[in-house]
């Protein structure tokens, strides 16, 4: 698969598969393609050459209910008047709920209450911290049981503690269900810890594997031009 936007290569010749059910970890430098390759995924930009297929569909072609995306808070506008609770419920009914059913609240506190955060339900989405928030899109990205979970560094702003839930979440949703997780990261560690695959790009693809082969530093080299921190064992 390849994607030329204004001229040039956001993605050059991207081949990997990723079985249904695993965890794929996207790393790379600013600039290397990871959100285009996320917009491809959820159908906002077509490849010039070649396909994507998620369970064997094309992108635009998959149920909106497989899908469950959870963005970076930071593209939100967080001035808009808005309890979570009804964030949450306007991922349920697709639209902004402004009158709501005991239905739909008890589906979006459920959903809150699986991520830590029902008692969160009635602020303010203004009034949450960075970690808070998060946590907040995160139900919003489970609420619908999808069978694809899509995150764009789903950890900023989390501390230490935060992130570790986080991740025990969808570790967990993902064995209960056997959804498959893709998520973009910076944090290599965090990728080779928890992803079943990792996919290394900088416009090309450097690498694509399990975590001990895909993050070994002669590919982070070759993505970054330099190694920032030593590698997990095993990845030198």
């Amino acid at each position: 698969m390849s994607v030329r936007l204004d001229g040039h290569y956001a993605l050059k010749e991207i081949t990997c598969h990723v079985p249904v059910g695993d965890f794929l970890a996207i790393v790379g430098p600013n600039g290397a393609g990871k959100s285009t390759f996320i917009k491809v995924m959820l159908g906002l930009l077509r490849p010039t050459s070649g396909s994507m297929k998620l369970y064997g569909l094309e992108p635009r072609s998959v149920p909106p209910d497989w899908i469950g995306y959870v963005p970076q808070f930071k593209t939100m506008d967080l001035t808009f008047p808005a309890q979570c609770v009804e964030l949450v419920i306007s991922r349920i009914r697709r639209r902004w709920p402004w009158s709501s059913l005991r239905k739909d609240r008890a589906t979006a506190i459920a959903a809150l209450e699986k991520v830590g955060a029902a008692h969160l339900a009635e602020r303010q989405i203004n009034a949450l911290s960075g970690g808070e928030l998060q946590r907040v899109f995160l139900a919003c990205g489970l609420v619908r049981s999808p069978r694809l979970i899509i995150m764009d560094e789903p950890a900023t702003g989390m501390d230490i503690i935060g992130q570790k839930s986080l991740y025990q979440t969808l570790e967990e949703y993902r064995k209960e269900t056997g959804a498959t997780i893709v998520m973009v990261t910076h944090d290599w560690g965090i990728a080779g810890h928890h992803a079943t695959y990792v996919l290394v790009l900088n416009s090309a693809l450097i690498s694509f594997g399990p975590p001990a082969e895909a993050l070994q530093n002669k590919h982070l080299r070759r993505a970054y031009g330099h190694v920032g921190h030593p590698m997990l064992p095993g990845m030198e």
